[in-house]
């Protein structure tokens, strides 16, 4: 995946060396990289419980997110830079980092698992879809995570923020896209050190319910700093959802059933994201910027607090083990 996902990035870098890249090929080579992508999540999440050491999934998922962070927030910057010298360079740079992904992932060895003698499920393309509706904690979490960020959708609305209600500019802008990956960093490095050992299922409903929280605020904000603090305290407390999230998925999910439950999870996580800026564009569109974003924070708590009553038993794990 990681090596079609360079040959694309290599023939839009000629493409546009060249001058021929046409809106068509754009489209063509965004929907291979989806494709790509679509089997390399899932995969890479299967092989992660499979590589660290036992009791450290919780803190590898955390460093894992802490370096999305980093190039979140690194990679539009060189983007940006290496597009000063030439259009085709950004492309370039990406040919280069998703080679080098490729070669790394290569001296990944993973342990052979001992996987189940049942084997009816081998060949079924629905049995993750089936594995994750017949385990409530499952579809709990990955239903949470669908819900919640669809309502949230807030970072869709930034511009609308940085240009008339917050009169930031351009400058300002970029200052709010970033500001929720810098709060997200921040909190992998402290979950990296210090793990959640004690009621995990409900420190996640609270994480969500404090996104919810920090999105009214933001909503309402008319003061850049108070807007920027909201966005931090909303990545963080995302942060601490997607990691327990993750690792909850992973440990209770059988070797081989990762790879198709991680599908699921991937379609559910892309389906949430793109749909909630739909939504968001939407609600903005039909009762104004400020009540679609309040009404987006209000829509993310009421889900956290009725999934607290419709999967009782997501609520009361303890542990991630």
């Amino acid at each position: 995946c990681q090596i079609a996902e360079a040959a694309t990035a290599l023939f839009l870098a000629f493409s546009t060396f060249a001058g021929w890249l046409t809106v068509p090929q754009i489209f063509i080579a965004t929907f291979v990289i989806g494709i790509a992508g679509a089997f390399e999540s899932p995969a890479t999440a299967a092989l992660l419980p499979l590589i660290v050491p036992k009791g450290s999934v919780q803190r590898a998922t955390a460093i894992s997110s802490g370096a999305a962070q980093v190039a979140t927030i690194t990679g539009p910057a060189i983007g940006g830079l290496v597009y000063v010298f030439a259009p085709s360079l950004p492309y370039f740079v990406i040919v280069v980092f998703w080679l080098v992904g490729a070669v790394l992932t290569g001296f990944i060895h993973a342990e052979k698992q001992e996987l189940a003698k049942d084997s009816s499920m081998a060949d079924d393309v629905f049995a993750g879809v089936r594995f994750i509706r017949n385990n409530p904690a499952i579809l709990g979490t990955i239903s949470l995570d669908l819900f919640a960020v669809l309502f949230g959708g807030v970072v869709a609305l930034l511009p609308i923020y940085a240009r008339d209600i917050l009169e930031a500019g351009p400058l300002g802008l970029g200052i709010l896209r970033a500001a929720p990956a810098v709060g997200a960093l921040l909190m992998t490095i402290v979950l990296a050190r210090h793990s959640i050992n004690r009621h995990v299922g409900l420190r996640m409903f609270q994480a969500v319910i404090v996104f919810g929280v920090a999105t009214i605020v933001f909503a309402l904000s008319q003061w850049m700093w108070l807007s920027v603090l909201a966005l931090a305290v909303l990545g963080a407390a995302d942060t601490i959802s997607v990691v327990i999230r993750f690792s909850l998925v992973q440990l209770s999910t059988p070797d081989e059933m990762r790879g198709r439950v991680g599908a699921v999870n991937f379609l559910f996580i892309n389906a949430s994201n793109q749909l909630g800026q739909f939504e968001s564009g939407v609600t903005a569109a039909l009762l104004g910027t400020v009540p679609a974003a309040v009404l987006g924070g209000v829509g993310t708590v009421a889900i956290a607090l009725l999934w607290m009553r419709l999967f009782p038993s997501l609520r009361k794990v303890e542990r991630l083990e």
